[in-house]
């Protein structure tokens, strides 16, 4: 994936060492609402001043299945409360993480350093945007330069940057006067500087919408008994059902690839390695599912389910929200 960022995962282990120990000055009866504008303050800085998603805020107070907001509490209830919503929130990132881009301008400064790239740059925005062939552009189209190159590029949007508004004014970036190519490129140039340069002193982060396949939703599957036997009772009715057309490895990589995602495993489609950890995996369990008794069977499910996980945690799985 293009990052024109420096791209990070908040799975929750950035929160653990972190002081939440609340402020001297929070006295007496503290306000819920105090409580969590405080948690969510804290939260924000660990995550490199990222505000703290609303859905993520609901999540984490369905874990904690406590309102606290209307809430008038004590010193010690509240710092008690406080470390159970942080906790809730990492766990709900440690099952789903964010990914994030820090645009911080160096991107755009690697573009500004090499003269060919620049120019490359430049040529390709200015051929994209003149789309009646005019050889023209007027001054305005710089913004649209801008969001062309976007988060891959390490641009901001101007809604998440308003400074870049004050950079064009600044520049005259702005009007229908007309500018061929060479302009066009003059003009930009100092611009991405400037940008760069602001980026460099307040860093925009962007949430991307991306969901990452860790292993970690898998892990809790695993953990949990009746699931675990749940399953297993199920596909070990399939094969009975269908052990004359279907072996044993069958029926269980065609189950998992319909319904892994239910389980923690990544969408099939999502890219060519995802088909490939599922020939890995069960090239090496092949052989075992040529004979076996019921109660062998739970320690194979086991075994394949735990053999996803290992993997995935070492090359986790990033993909579209939308799979």
């Amino acid at each position: 994936m293009a990052d024109g960022g420096c791209l990070k995962v908040l799975d929750g282990t950035q929160l653990s060492d972190f002081d939440f120990s609340l402020p001297d000055d929070f006295s007496g009866d503290i306000n819920g609402v105090q409580l969590l504008d405080f948690a969510h303050s804290r939260v924000s800085q660990c995550h490199y001043s990222l505000p703290l998603p609303d859905f993520l805020k609901s999540l984490a107070l369905q874990r904690l299945n406590f309102d606290i907001s209307g809430k008038k509490l004590d010193r010690d209830e509240a710092q008690r409360l406080l470390a159970d919503y942080v906790s809730a929130i990492a766990d709900q990132l440690k099952d789903e993480p964010l990914v994030v881009s820090i645009l911080d301008g160096n991107t755009i400064r690697l573009f500004l350093e090499d003269e060919d790239d620049f120019a490359m740059l430049a040529e390709n925005l200015f051929t994209d945007l003149d789309a009646e062939d005019e050889g023209k552009l007027s001054k305005s189209e710089i913004l649209n330069a801008l969001d062309k190159m976007g988060v891959e590029m390490g641009v901001p949007s101007s809604s998440e940057f308003p400074m870049i508004n004050d950079i064009l004014k600044k520049h005259g970036a702005e009007g229908e006067e007309k500018l061929g190519q060479a302009q066009f490129a003059q003009l930009l140039q100092p611009i991405l500087q400037d940008l760069a340069d602001a980026l460099a002193l307040k860093h925009v982060t962007v949430v991307h919408n991306l969901k990452i396949t860790n292993g970690s939703k898998l892990r809790k599957f695993l953990a949990d008994q009746n699931k675990l036997d749940d399953l297993k009772e199920k596909l070990y009715k399939q094969i009975l059902d269908c052990q004359k057309e279907q072996g044993c490895a069958e029926v269980i990589r065609s189950y998992l690839e319909k319904n892994g995602n239910e389980l923690g495993l990544p969408p099939l489609e999502v890219n060519e390695a995802v088909p490939l950890m599922y020939n890995a995996i069960f090239a090496d369990i092949e052989s075992k599912c040529k004979d076996f008794e019921k109660n062998e069977f739970r320690d194979l499910l086991k075994k394949i389910l735990e053999n996803f996980a290992e993997k995935l945690e070492v090359d986790p799985v990033f993909h579209d929200t939308l799979l």
